[in-house]
C-alpha cells in the first residue's frame, strides 16, 4: 500500500479509479449525490486483505484478512478532479496522517472478478484513519463477509 504526498499523489497516481464499497455503492444514497454524470465506467471489484466494520450509517474498510466487495468507478472526462475533492470532503480526509481524517485515502491493488486469471487495478481507496482503526479493532461490529447492506 502507497499513500500519496501532501499533493494527493504524484503522477503514478494521476487519475486513479476509486474503488467504493458503502453509500457510494450504486443504488445508496450518496452514489446519486456524488456520483450521478461523474463517473464513466462503475464495475464490481474486491478488495483483498481487508475487513469491513459497520459504523455509524456507513461501513469501514481496515487492513486485515478478509476481503470487501464493492464497486469500481472510473471518473468521466474531464472530472477527474472535481470528484477527487467531493469524495475527500465526504470522507473527510484533509491529507495524509492529518490528525481529524476519518478516514485515509491510499492507493491499493483491487481485483476485478471475470478478468482472466487474478486481473487486479491500482485504485484510491477510502480505510479508516488510525485512531477509527484502533476503535473499532477493539469494539467494532464486523460485517459477514465484507458486503455492506443498507439499514444494518
Amino acid at each position: 500500500m502507497t499513500t500519496p504526498g501532501p499533493g494527493g499523489g504524484g503522477p503514478a497516481d494521476a487519475e486513479l479509479p476509486f474503488f467504493v464499497y458503502g453509500t457510494l455503492l450504486p443504488g445508496e444514497p450518496n452514489h446519486d449525490l456524488f456520483l450521478r454524470g461523474r463517473t464513466a465506467g462503475e464495475r464490481p471489484a474486491v478488495l483483498p486483505r481487508a475487513l469491513l466494520y459497520d459504523g455509524p450509517g456507513y461501513p469501514y474498510a481496515i487492513e486485515g484478512h478478509g476481503r470487501v466487495h464493492g464497486t469500481l468507478l472510473v471518473a468521466a472526462p474531464g472530472v477527474y478532479g472535481e470528484l477527487l475533492g467531493l469524495l475527500d470532503h465526504l470522507e473527510e480526509f484533509l491529507g495524509p496522517g492529518h490528525p481529524r481524517n476519518l478516514y485515509e485515502r491510499v492507493v491499493r491493488e483491487v481485483e476485478l472478478p471475470g478478468v482472466g486469471d487474478g486481473g487486479s487495478v491500482r485504485a484510491w481507496v477510502y480505510l479508516a484513519a488510525t485512531a477509527v482503526t484502533r476503535s473499532l479493532r477493539t469494539g467494532g461490529v464486523l460485517i459477514p463477509e465484507g458486503r455492506w447492506v443498507t439499514g444494518r
